[in-house]
């Protein structure tokens, strides 16, 4: 290996195979993609790393347990991490809090368990956290609401460095830069309970939340309505209760949004996005119900719109009674004059 390297991809292909410690050696490496090609103990060899700033290692090492504390000294310099889809087993570990610069976590399609740590909010740069798809428990902790970088609006201090390489999230999207990554939380098929924060609303930055497939409880919390940004809600599959707060009518960016297979009750709100989600948003709420109502938004002094075209309705059907009445009336007197008239001899 060339010591002045500076990116390595290694694409998917190679099998039961071990990442050479020679690695180690190449200083001035900053961006390392291992994806889908089944090395093993990657980790433990690249424990002590200091200068990597991407470190991608999903489809790998499956079925291997997590490195705990007291192993891993390095990475102090990264800001993205993937570790997905490889059935990594054991806890998330404290030496991911010391992480200080990282900014996007791929923790996805996993079998982690335990609670989400309260340390999480010491990663002060993170704004992009997958660990969807494993077996975490307890409740949502509220230290995850004070995530300063999923609070704020927009990251356009998060700097405009390149990638060496492009990162693929899938093989539809790639990025070549941090901040072209949207702001997520996504915890979705956990086994998180209780119920959702009420100071999720404090997450004012987030593009993307979703908490799909868990065991929560309790109300759509009305703060849900300052996430002014969101693009993706979804809140299915879980046991939720109350109605959908009408407040959400105010995420105008809104383009999907599910709750569908809860236990929601009350009217769907009408207009705005709402008018765009399709019915299986709304699936599997048997006392959920839609309205057609037509809320009216104008001057408070003005009457709604129904009230004013009865008022002209009436008024038309109280002009054409008085035009007939006034016309049958009219033609009675004429008969009258005139037979009055026709009874009086010519002079």
């Amino acid at each position: 290996m060339k010591s002045q390297a500076r990116a390595i991809d290694v694409k998917q292909g190679l099998s039961n195979s071990q990442l050479s410690n020679r690695v180690r050696n190449l200083k001035s490496l900053s961006f390392l993609s291992l994806t889908d090609n089944n090395f093993t103990n990657t980790l433990h060899i690249l424990k002590s790393s200091r200068n990597l700033m991407v470190l991608l290692i999903g489809l790998n090492f499956r079925y291997e347990v997590m490195p705990q504390d007291g192993i891993m000294d390095g990475f102090e310099n990264l800001q993205v991490l993937g570790i997905d889809k490889y059935s990594l087993s054991g806890s998330l570990p404290v030496w991911l809090s010391k992480l200080t610069n990282l900014k996007i976590l791929f923790l996805s399609n996993n079998r982690l368990t335990g609670p989400i740590p309260s340390w999480i909010n010491t990663l002060h740069s993170l704004f992009y956290i997958d660990i969807a798809n494993n077996n975490l428990g307890g409740e949502i902790p509220a230290e995850l609401m004070e995530m300063p970088m999923l609070q704020v609006h927009r990251i356009a201090y998060f700097g405009t460095e390149f990638f060496e390489i492009p990162i693929y999230v899938s093989s539809a999207y790639q990025y070549r830069m941090l901040s072209a990554f949207p702001q997520l939380l996504n915890l979705s098929s956990n086994n998180l309970a209780g119920v959702i924060p009420p100071d999720i609303g404090q997450l004012g930055g987030l593009v993307a939340l979703d908490l799909s497939f868990n065991n929560l409880y309790g109300g759509i919390p009305q703060s849900i309505g300052n996430l002014t940004t969101l693009l993706v809600l979804d809140l299915s599959s879980n046991h939720l209760t109350g109605t959908i707060p009408p407040v959400l009518m105010h995420l105008h960016f809104l383009s999907k949004f599910n709750v569908s297979n809860n236990d929601l009750e009350g009217p769907i709100p009408n207009g705005g996005q709402f008018d765009t989600f399709p019915k299986s948003s709304f699936d599997g709420n048997p006392k959920l119900y839609v309205t057609t109502v037509t809320h009216y938004s104008g001057p408070a002094e003005a009457p709604p719109v129904s009230i004013l075209l009865a008022k002209q309705v009436t008024d038309k059907i109280i002009f054409l009674v008085a035009f007939i009445s006034f016309f049958i009336v009219g033609v009675l007197y004429d008969q009258v004059v005139l037979s009055t008239y026709l009874s009086y001899p010519y002079s």
